[in-house]
């Protein structure tokens, strides 16, 4: 009887201790039961690439290993390893086990004696000292990154080492083809693959995606049994630029190249599609190198096309042409007497380099006359002039949406004075950026439409808005091909094969209290000028030396940016008969 008791009272506790984990409390049981048996499987994705308008690659992922260590598994299998070799030379491994301070003692010498230690230390580049500290330093931590994104050849290499504690984990890493050549416009991407800068931050969620996730239960010997949950990837997109890498890669080097020529501090370029606002290049020098940061300040990764702000001088005479035009105030053949050479206005002094006396139009843009655009402004409606300046973009976005553009300094609603609207038509009291400039330009290759610039490729001609009439924009273009002509402003530019329409500027660097002795130069226009295809702008910032003018820094650059682009646009050559062969019937 007491035997038969004792086993009911034992079966009854089994059942009643069952009935509790299964039926009133189940929820300990299963998660034990998980941690044992359900794994999560993580699908991972690779990063969207970004292409140029010719597929060509600018941003590729490429597949890397991280090396990390799981200190706590490392500790754990140097003391078993401790304890095994004293089992096995006779000693009492229990008593060994129970003095914390000798075990510890011959765990470190255990570790300083297997030389795979220091092979991992060489072959991760690092000094074994670093390597030591962070495996050995604190025995509780379960994960310390020793590097992130090794080769594959490093990571097999690492593998073979058996190292316990050691683990590898697959990732990816941005890479850039055209290196510096696109830096400011890609951008690039911390060492966890998030956009920082350019169009890897401006689209981070397109080009992102998300990883999947297989949640499944395993047996013990590993096996899959059962999947409890699945959930899809969702695979990034791809970006397709605007730019055409050929022509990126000219801009670069003629920025580069006058940049270093006249030992400016920094140069910016723009080509522009004009009948589309497509951008194909945007440089600056000093670039990067986005494969290697180590070299990358922070004035050095700056996007200066679309954030430096500068005066345009010169280049914005054209508009002044053209609101003179656009208001009736004059017309394409009048002329314009700017004698004496200079004028006061509101007690400020407007003035001419000499006196040309009676100008046309097209002379006044031609030796870049300040008074004779002064006189055509004083024509036109303050109001009228300041509105236009607003139409043409100056003061508001370019509409590429890049991190970091600046809008400009131009503040239309406040009291113009004369002397100001003056100082305005000639590039003054107003600051814009290269991207702005661009734009402006857009405008007049396009006939008097204004579109907003995009950085990606378009299937077709987005919408624009008309500014000027297009009889009055073509003649303000013809106007600007003198500046090529004997005693031009750009007289001694050569457009190979094409006739480019273009305007140089100058202007002195605004200090606190006034003006400084540095200037930045700029040359802007449009080719070909009989039916016009590109605008370019290029700004050379603070040449050194005598030679400063926009004319002589920039133009050189502009003349082969514009050249070696519409050929490679297979633009047919405007500039007089190139070649021809007499034939039978003279067509050949």
């Amino acid at each position: 009887m007491l035997v038969c008791t004792v086993v009911f009272l034992v079966f009854v506790t089994l059942v009643s201790r069952a009935a509790y984990l299964q039926v009133i409390e189940p929820d300990k049981a299963r998660s034990e039961s998980d941690k044992r048996t359900v794994r999560v499987e993580k699908l991972h994705v690779q990063r969207g690439m970004i292409f140029d308008r010719q597929g060509k690659e600018l941003a590729v992922s490429v597949p890397v290993v991280s090396v990390y260590a799981d200190p706590k598994a490392l500790h754990k299998s140097l003391v078993s390893k401790v304890i095994k070799q004293a089992r096995k030379s006779g000693e009492d491994h229990k008593t060994l086990a129970e003095n914390a301070v000798e075990l510890d003692k011959r765990t470190s010498m255990y570790y300083k004696n297997d030389l795979r230690w220091r092979e991992l230390a060489d072959v991760l580049r690092i000094d074994p000292k670093k390597i030591n500290s962070r495996l050995l330093n604190d025995p509780s931590r379960r994960f310390v990154y020793l590097k992130r994104q090794v080769t594959p050849a490093v990571a097999n290499y690492i593998s073979q080492l058996r190292l316990p504690g050691i683990h590898l984990l697959d990732e990816s890493k941005r890479y850039y083809p055209a290196g510096e050549v696109t830096a400011h416009i890609i951008g690039f991407t911390n060492i966890d693959g998030k956009g920082i800068e350019g169009i890897e931050k401006l689209y981070e969620n397109a080009l992102t995606g998300e990883e999947g996730r297989r949640t499944i239960r395993k047996d013990a010997q590993g096996r899959e049994v059962e999947v409890l949950d699945e959930r899809e990837r969702v695979e990034p997109e791809s970006i397709q630029l605007s730019i055409d890498q050929r022509i990126q890669a000219i801009a670069y080097k003629a920025v580069k190249s006058a940049v270093l020529t006249y030992k400016a501090t920094s140069g910016s370029a723009m080509v522009v599609d004009v009948k589309t606002g497509e951008v194909l290049a945007m440089v600056n020098s000093p670039s990067f190198n986005p494969n290697n940061l180590n070299d990358a300040q922070p004035h050095k990764r700056r996007n200066r096309a679309i954030t430096d702000l500068f005066e345009p001088g010169s280049t914005v005479k054209p508009l002044a042409i053209l609101a003179g035009l656009d208001y009736g105030a004059i017309k394409a053949d009048d002329t314009i007497d700017t004698y004496p050479g200079w004028m006061r206005l509101g007690g400020s002094l407007v003035k001419d380099t000499r006196n040309h006396g009676e100008m046309t139009l097209r002379e006044i843009l031609k030796y870049s006359s300040n008074m004779g655009v002064a006189k055509v402004t004083q024509q036109v409606p303050k109001d009228y002039l300041v509105g236009l300046y607003q139409k043409v973009g100056f003061g508001s976005d370019t509409g590429t949406g890049m991190v970091g553009e600046s809008s400009g300094l131009f503040y239309p609603n406040r009291r113009w004075s004369d002397f100001e609207i003056a100082t305005l038509s000639f590039g003054y009291a107003i600051s814009v950026s290269t991207a702005q400039m661009a734009r402006f330009y857009t405008m007049l290759g396009a006939g008097g439409i204004n579109r907003p610039l995009t950085i990606l490729k378009q299937d077709g001609v987005p919408e624009g808005e008309r500014v000027f009439k297009q009889k009055d924009v073509e003649a303000v273009v013809h106007m600007m091909e003198s500046v090529f002509e004997k005693d031009g402003t750009a007289r001694n530019i050569k457009v190979d094969g094409y006739r480019a329409a273009g305007k140089t500027g100058t202007s002195k660097k605004a200090v606190a209290g006034g003006y400084g002795d540095e200037y930045v130069g700029y040359f802007a226009g449009v080719a070909p000028a009989s039916n016009p295809r590109l605008a370019v702008v290029v700004m050379i910032n603070e040449p050194g030396g005598d030679v400063y003018y926009g004319g002589a820094t920039a133009g050189p650059a502009f003349a082969e940016i514009v050249s070696n682009a519409l050929r490679i646009l297979n633009v047919a050559p405007d500039k007089e008969e190139v070649a021809y062969v007499k034939g039978k019937d003279n067509d050949a």
